[in-house]
């Protein structure tokens, strides 16, 4: 009776010891697939296209707050003329972020706000005879398509946009709303970036024939200011090869 006593328990504990060795060796390789996992995650490696498509997408989306203000609006613009003449814009003042609606006529303040725009940044500049001035607005949207619908809500109408800023004790004073000749927007990611000119020495728009705008470097001017803003807003950054840089 002792011995098939001593037997069953000899046996039981080696049931006992075989479960415990699977159980074991069960939790040895899940812990060895978790460190793999986590070796593979953390391990370098080339993006995928997706991967790529989406940074290029933040970082073009986070630019209106990352960069220096100086960035966004530069301090000198160089643009093509007339004929082709290199010439120059300076920024005269750079105006506090402000809420869309706040700061554009009324039509295109309903479309702004039904679209949800976040903020305009505004800046104003003059060419370099001092001869004309152009502010510059830019609109930031959620994102590239939330842009897209909000253009294509916008008004037909080159006498709404954004408003002037002008900036007292400059030659940029006299620059107000009835001085506006033409105003336009161009997209760029998610950003709408509005312009709008005049004339340094306060011609209002009713003062100033139509033939003589369409002949003028007023419009070219302020296309050009605008469009290098839209375009460096815009411009594909340079994205890593890699998920940790560029060495996979």
């Amino acid at each position: 009776m002792e011995r098939e006593e001593l037997e069953r328990g000899i046996r039981f504990r080696s049931l006992f010891l075989l479960i415990m060795g699977t159980i074991l060796a069960i939790a040895a390789t899940n812990v060895l697939l978790g460190v793999v996992g986590v070796l593979q995650e953390t391990r370098s490696r080339p993006l995928t296209v997706a991967e790529r498509a989406q940074y290029a997408e933040q970082d073009v989306a986070r630019r209106w707050h990352a960069w220096p203000a100086d960035t966004v609006f530069p301090a000198q613009v160089e643009y093509l003329g007339l004929s082709r003449v290199r010439q120059s814009a300076r920024r005269v003042g750079i105006a506090p972020e402000a809420p869309c609606a706040s700061v554009v006529d009324p039509s295109v303040a309903a479309v702004l706000r039904q679209h949800r725009c976040r903020t305009m940044l505004r800046a104003t500049y003059v060419d370099q005879t001092s001869t004309f001035v152009v502010t510059v607005g830019v609109a930031v949207l959620a994102d590239e398509e939330a842009r897209v619908n909000t253009a294509a809500d916008l008004p037909v109408d080159d006498r709404v946009g954004v408003r002037p800023v002008a900036f007292p004790g400059t030659v940029t004073d006299g620059f107000g709303a009835a001085q506006r000749q033409r105003t336009a927007w161009m997209g760029a990611g998610p950003y709408i970036v509005f312009s709008t000119a005049g004339y340094a020495d306060g011609r209002p728009r009713a003062a100033v024939a139509p033939e003589e705008i369409m002949h003028s470097e007023l419009w070219p001017t302020a296309q050009s200011i605008a469009g290098h803003i839209a375009r460096g807003l815009a411009a594909p950054p340079e994205i890593p090869r890699c998920t940790q840089g560029n060495v996979c």
